[in-house]
C-alpha cells in the first residue's frame, strides 16, 4: 500500500515540505470522471440533508483508496452536498498535506500510516482499538482532524501461499512456517520490506526463525510488489509478501497466513474529517457510520479485485456495492 512507503520522521518531513510547496503553488486538480449518485435509503434514510454544504473529498492514488474515495463522493452527493472530487492525489504525503492545508475536508486514512508515517512514532500499538484511539487523539489535538470510528478491515502486511500448498502442508499462520522443510522455506519480498524494522527479518525473529540458518539467504527473492503475487501463485516461492486486502488474493486463490503474534502494525481505515467541517455538518458522521462498519477485509478484497482483476471503474464498483448493501437506491 502506498501509504506505507514513507518511514521515519525526517524523511516524511522533507516529503511533506515538498508537497506543501507544490500544493501552495497551485490548487488541486479534480479527479474527473463520472461519479454516480442516488437516493439514500435503509440505515441512511434518516441522515439529515447536506444540501447547501460544500465538501472536498480526497484520496490517495491506489485502487483501494480510489474505491473508498469514490464511495465518499457518492454518499455525500447523494446526501445533497456539493462535492469537490479530489480523489487520486499522487502519494500519501500530498494527500495528507492537502487536508492539513484545508484543500481537502474529508478522506479515508489508515491508523498505522498516521501513527508511524505522519505522527512520527517508531513503534506501532498492537491492539487495533488502542492504535486507533492514539492516532485519533493526537490528530485531534495537533491538527484539528476528527477520526470517525474505524472499519474492521485491516490492510496490513502478511505472507500468503497457494491454497493447495496450505492444505498440503497444514499452513494457516506465520507460526506454521516452521513446519515447512528448510529447502521449501522460500520467500518473495519487495526491497523496502526486506529492510524495514517492522519487515521481513524482524518478523522471522518474532516467530523464532533465524535469517541465514532457518531461512538461508538464497531462499529469499527480492521482487517488485506487483510480481510477488504471480510468483507465489506459480511456485517461484512458497510464501509471498502481500497486503491483506489486495484483490489478487481472491483472484489467485491465495491463503493468507494469520499473524498470531500481532507483529505487523494495524492499518484499519477511518474517515478523517476536518473539525471545522464536521462542526458545520455533524451529520457527516451519521452518514459514514453504518457504511464503515461493513468494510471488512473480505469486502475490500472483493471490491479491489473488481477493479484490478476485472478492470472496472472504482466509481462504478463503489456505487454498485452501496446499492447492493441497501444504502442507496440508484437513480
Amino acid at each position: 500500500m502506498a501509504g506505507r512507503r514513507i518511514t521515519g520522521r525526517t524523511a516524511l518531513a522533507g516529503v511533506l515540505t515538498a508537497a506543501a510547496l507544490g500544493l501552495s503553488g497551485c490548487g488541486l486538480g479534480t479527479a474527473g470522471g463520472y461519479a454516480p449518485s442516488g437516493q439514500l435509503q435503509g440505515e441512511l434514510d434518516a441522515v439529515p440533508s447536506l444540501r447547501g454544504a460544500s465538501v472536498a473529498v480526497g484520496s490517495k492514488n491506489f485502487t483501494e483508496q480510489l474505491v473508498l474515495g469514490k464511495m465518499a463522493v457518492i454518499l455525500l452527493s447523494s446526501a445533497g452536498a456539493e462535492v469537490k472530487d479530489y480523489t487520486n492525489i499522487p502519494g500519501s504525503a500530498s494527500a495528507r498535506q492537502a487536508q492539513l492545508e484545508g484543500q481537502v475536508d474529508a478522506e479515508w486514512e489508515y491508523t498505522g500510516t498516521a501513527w508511524i508515517s505522519y505522527l512520527g512514532h517508531t513503534d506501532p500499538i498492537p491492539d487495533p482499538a488502542a492504535q486507533y484511539e492514539a492516532a485519533r487523539a493526537e490528530d485531534a489535538k495537533t491538527h484539528a482532524l476528527t477520526w470517525l470510528p474505524p472499519a474492521p478491515m485491516n490492510n496490513t502486511y502478511s505472507f500468503a501461499t497457494t491454497t493447495e500448498r496450505a492444505r498440503a502442508l497444514g499452513l494457516s499462520s506465520l507460526a506454521d512456517i516452521k513446519k515447512v522443510p528448510v529447502a521449501q522455506r522460500t520467500f518473495c519480498v519487495e526491497s523496502e520490506f526486506a529492510s524495514r524494522n517492522d519487515g521481513f527479518r524482524p518478523m522471522l525473529k518474532a516467530y523464532g526463525l533465524e535469517y541465514g540458518t532457518d531461512v538461508p539467504a538464497g531462499n529469499v527473492k527480492v521482487l517488485e510488489t506487483g510480481a510477488i503475487y504471480s510468483a507465489t501463485d506459480s511456485g517461484l516461492c512458497t510464501f509471498g509478501e502481500i497486503f491483506t486486502t489486495d484483490g489478487r488474493i481472491k483472484a489467485l486463490d491465495l491463503a493468507v497466513m494469520k499473524d498470531d503474534k500481532k507483529f505487523f502494525p494495524n492499518y484499519n481505515v477511518s474517515m478523517v474529517v476536518r473539525q471545522e467541517t464536521l462542526a458545520k455538518h455533524p451529520q457527516i458522521a451519521q452518514l459514514f457510520a453504518p457504511v464503515t462498519k461493513k468494510l471488512t477485509d473480505d469486502v475490500m478484497i472483493d471490491l479491489n479485485a473488481k477493479v484490478d482483476v476485472e478492470g472496472r471503474e472504482p466509481a462504478e464498483v463503489a456505487h454498485e456495492w452501496l446499492v447492493q448493501q441497501g444504502f442507496l437506491r440508484a437513480e
